[in-house]
């Protein structure tokens, strides 16, 4: 079966879920309807349990560039039933396996969505960035939570304070990706493990991964909350209008006053 929405594609076969970020012109940035469409084909690929597992993925050049920033400003998250809070939800949640082929930028929450897959694979063109600050906004999708877990705190702070690109090699040193490789092979490497996984016994999955996120389940969702609490906030506040109003004008933004 194939559905196709304008950006973001979505197609199950033989048991795997396949979403493809599809608006590569705009470097794969998310509006909220391509949030909206995410969250609804989570929660169908869920809800069927002929779907075993879901993968992610983009384009051989560019993954995502995070959020779409004039869409961004038009219809700021504004609650937590938010289409982009929905996706974050669904995806924390997910109880079947989750995987993702990144290849070139992955920006923002196209970094942070990969702490709640169960494998990634990278291509070796793959740069990951989290430059919530360099916004003045803070961290997303629990990412405060887990990637100090994952990369020790002194790099997760020069990761989230700087919010400097960090390739592939170095992603796959501290845990964030399991393989490295060519970026025209990452979507098969991806698939090819979701198939895999889709000839095993779904109740032995499901109960495997509840099994090693349970200590955490709770947690995350309570930082996610929290995390979502204060980016609303620091979105109307001086520093992020001013990081937004430069990135529109094309200018290097003044946080003197910030």
């Amino acid at each position: 079966m194939t559905e196709a929405t304008q950006d973001i594609l979505v197609h199950t076969e033989a048991g795997v879920t396949t979403i493809t970020f599809n608006r590569v012109d705009k470097k794969n940035s998310i509006t909220t309807t391509m949030y909206a469409a995410m969250a609804d084909a989570l929660a169908a690929a869920q809800a069927d349990a002929s779907v075993r597992v879901v993968v992610f993925q983009g384009d051989v050049a560019v993954f995502s560039a995070g959020n779409d920033i004039g869409d961004f400003l038009q219809q700021p998250p504004a609650t937590q039933d938010a289409p982009v809070f929905r996706f974050l939800r669904g995806i924390a949640g997910f109880t079947k396996p989750v995987i993702a082929a990144v290849c070139g930028p992955a920006v923002g929450i196209g970094t942070t969505m990969l702490l709640h897959c169960d494998l990634v694979y990278a291509g070796d063109n793959a740069a990951f960035s989290m430059p919530f600050v360099n916004l003045g906004l803070c961290p997303e999708a629990a990412s405060s939570l887990l990637v100090p877990q994952m990369m020790g705190y002194h790099r997760a702070a020069e990761a989230l304070l700087l919010g400097e690109p960090f390739m592939a090699e170095a992603a796959q040193e501290v845990g964030l990706v399991n393989r490295v490789v060519p970026p025209t092979e990452c979507n098969a490497v991806a698939q090819a493990q979701a198939r895999k996984l889709a000839a095993k016994p779904l109740s032995a999955l499901i109960e495997t991964k509840r099994l090693m996120k349970q200590g955490q389940a709770p947690q995350v969702l309570a930082v996610m909350a929290e995390e979502g609490a204060s980016f609303g906030r620091m979105l109307r506040e001086p520093a992020a209008r001013e990081a937004f109003g430069a990135f529109m004008a094309k200018r290097k933004p003044d946080f003197s006053n910030c």
